[in-house]
């Protein structure tokens, strides 16, 4: 149990996934959210954007498929 374990350096491969209310975003991004009251953006660990979707299960899955690993912030 107290066996030192080496992980990997995994925070480049690390992304974070939140949910944004739209009606924080710009004009043009509301217009194309329709009726939904958030959106899903996929971040780095610099914070930069990387991604805007419509739904978790979407971000998640686009993350997952580009070899990137999703963590979700609160």
């Amino acid at each position: 149990m107290n066996t030192k374990f080496e992980f990997p350096d995994a925070t480049g491969s690390l992304v974070y996934v939140k949910a944004v209310a739209v009606e924080t975003l710009p004009d043009e991004v509301r217009a194309e959210a329709g009726d939904r009251a958030h959106v899903y953006a996929v971040h780095n660990a610099e914070g930069e954007q990387l991604a805007l979707v419509a739904d978790r299960s979407l971000a998640f899955t686009l993350a997952r498929e580009n070899d990137l690993s999703p963590v979700t912030v609160h």
